[in-house]
């Protein structure tokens, strides 16, 4: 039987929240939830890195949901320069937990995944959620002034190219560097992995099967 896959919506904040939702043909090992990139550059939840991400998610097992912040396709609402994205993904969070975790009569890990914009807004919803594991590709960590990965966090990787012009490496190895957090790098890969979705995921599955 192949993965389940169902478009909705749900009650954010600011209005309605375009939602796609993804369920694994095995028992879920846990619920995924992820961000895209700055809504005010073209990003959407559409973008193929998050789409990769979500594939391959699935494929590891998790129940894993990407939505539109406020603004972008048909959710409603206005960009709130990360304030009110960061609300979005904690409404978006707080159904998809609540609807399987009682499904499932148990809570299930929480994984938050997010590229660039989306990286750094699940930093900062990662503090309020103190998620079991965080997937984060080339987050902008910098212009959203992000925190450190909770303590409490299992598992957090990070994944950057070393071509990126817009998360700049050496910006992202300064805000790593004092909680030690391991980076690895793709070659040759810039900010959109152009020519690299196929590395990325291979590296998801190869670093974050065994943490699971």
């Amino acid at each position: 039987m192949a993965a389940v896959t169902q478009k909705f919506f749900i009650d954010g904040p600011a209005g309605k929240l375009e939602v796609i939702l993804g369920e694994p043909e095995s028992v879920p090992r846990g619920i995924a939830i992820l961000a895209h990139p700055h809504p005010l550059h073209g990003g959407t939840m559409d973008n193929k890195v998050v789409q990769t991400l979500f594939t391959t998610l699935l494929a590891l097992g998790f129940i894993t949901a990407k939505f539109n912040f406020r603004g972008v396709g048909k959710s409603e609402g206005a960009f709130d320069h990360g304030i009110g994205e960061i609300e979005d993904v904690m409404a978006v969070t707080k159904t998809i937990r609540d609807q399987f975790n009682v499904a499932h009569s148990a809570d299930l890990p929480l994984l938050l995944a997010g590229f660039s914009f989306g990286g750094a807004i699940q930093l900062h919803a990662a503090e309020r959620l103190i998620p079991e594991f965080l997937i984060l590709v080339a987050p902008s960590v910098v212009n959203l002034n992000a925190p450190e990965i909770p303590e409490a966090t299992k598992y957090a990787l990070i994944i950057q190219g070393d071509q990126d012009d817009i998360v700049i490496p050496g910006d992202l190895l300064a805000w790593a560097n004092p909680q030690s957090q391991p980076i690895v790098f793709i070659p040759g890969a810039e900010h959109f992995f152009h020519g690299k979705l196929a590395l990325l995921k291979q590296v998801i599955l190869q670093s974050f099967s065994p943490q699971i």
